[in-house]
């Protein structure tokens, strides 16, 4: 098989709706809690840390800690052109 991106695996993440609301709602460039993501998405918070740790390990989403709340952004992949330093 060749290697490369896992597209069927990155397609099944994103067939969920719930995932897909919470990326829809990343894509405006905001960072949100997952409370504020589980709310776009319509589900409990504790179904949307499943989910949001899902993306997390796929690397679709990255987080930052500031205080006492982790916010989630969407992952931007460094460019080879960008990584050069």
């Amino acid at each position: 098989m060749k290697d490369g991106p896992n597209i069927a695996a990155v397609a099944a993440l994103l067939g969920d709706p719930a995932r897909a609301n919470m990326l829809t709602a990343l894509m405006h460039g905001r960072a949100l809690t997952a409370t504020e993501l589980a709310q776009e998405a319509g589900v409990m918070l504790s179904t949307a840390s499943g989910h949001l740790g899902k993306l997390q390990d796929a690397g679709i989403v990255d987080t930052e800690k500031q205080g006492r709340h982790r916010y989630f952004r969407l992952s931007v992949p460094m460019s080879p052109a960008s990584s050069k330093a």
